[in-house]
């Protein structure tokens, strides 16, 4: 059976969307745990890893309770901390954070007992959380697993007040050579691919679109197999390489036609993008159709009713992109 093994805290989320309604839920890792166990059921074996309080260990697990597939012993609570976050969206997509728990990162100790999944979906919220020694570690022991990372952990900081701001990713080029697929999305983008130096009046410039093809080839000079920009409502950039070119493709959204909470839309995308990798590990086009409709499904509800299984993942994937 294969394994796809999702990594990263599990927040206590306390949440008041765009439209003033209070959520409060757990976060993160949980959205593409429950997607792929909802999509998949006990055809694969999804692994979350991930700290928690020793107070929230039961609640957690307990979030999974019914879902099939789901491996739960590898969430564990051994050093009693984990993510506490405050969410007020501003707009659909835009938001302002606080944090005031804070998981341990997650070392190569931490994934050695799983070192052997096909897959490993790595999403960090905040720069500490996953240490680059454990992706050296995952490459070192499992070549041919697949290392899908999201850029919102390193250009992420936690502030000694509780704020949560984006900061550059100085040290990318050490990360770069360890990851297979890089998904961020354009804030994320402007962070990590940073200038040298600044005038103070350039730093708050969107990255444009030739910026994000520099952008790309560089991460593929080192290492990157694929580059996934995702651009809110448009859809995502995808840059990679065939046969030595440099391909890009724009993958067109999941139509939404009613947002209710875009919280565990990015989480939900990179689960789906593991699926689709756990199918074929170099289509990316079609992993991206996978990310679209989980991210797509997760903004249209509050609870993980709103996934689905294979049978009607696969007919969203085929109305929308069939043309």
């Amino acid at each position: 059976m294969k394994k796809i093994a999702v990594v990263g805290p599990i927040p206590k989320d306390h949440i008041i969307t765009h439209s003033g309604q209070f959520i409060q839920k757990w976060g993160c890792v949980t959205h593409p745990v429950v997607a792929l166990s909802v999509m998949a059921g006990n055809e694969i074996e999804v692994i979350p890893v991930s700290h928690v309080r020793a107070v929230d260990e039961e609640s957690v697990k307990g979030v999974f309770s019914g879902y099939k597939g789901i491996n739960l012993n590898h969430i564990t609570s051994k050093n009693d901390q984990g993510d506490i976050i405050s969410l007020r969206f501003v707009d659909v997509n835009n938001r302002l954070e606080r944090q005031t728990g804070f998981m341990d990162p997650i070392l190569p100790q931490d994934i050695e007992p799983v070192v052997d999944a096909d897959v490993f979906v790595f999403i960090p919220i905040s720069d500490y959380e996953i240490s680059l020694e454990t992706l050296k570690f995952i490459k070192d022991r499992n070549k041919n697993a697949v290392i899908i990372f999201d850029a919102h952990g390193p250009t992420t900081a936690c502030l000694s007040n509780g704020e949560r701001k984006l900061k550059f990713w100085i040290d990318r080029d050490q990360w770069l050579p360890y990851i297979d697929v890089l998904k961020m999305n354009q804030e994320e983008a402007q962070a990590t691919w940073f200038r040298k130096e600044y005038e103070s009046q350039q730093i708050e410039q969107e990255i444009s679109q030739e910026e994000m093809l520099n952008f790309a080839s560089h991460c593929l000079e080192y290492g990157v197999k694929c580059l996934a920009i995702t651009m809110d409502a448009r859809g995502c950039m995808l840059y990679y390489k065939d046969k030595q070119k440099l391909c890009v493709n724009m993958v067109p959204a999941v139509k939404v036609n009613n947002v209710v909470d875009t919280t565990g839309c990015g989480d939900s995308f990179a689960g789906g993008v593991g699926f689709g990798l756990l199918q074929n590990p170099t289509d990316y086009i079609r992993a991206v159709q996978y990310g679209n409709t989980l991210g797509a499904l997760r903004a249209q509800g509050k609870t993980f009713e709103v996934f689905k299984p294979i049978s009607e993942i696969n007919k969203i994937i085929s109305e929308t992109y069939a043309h």
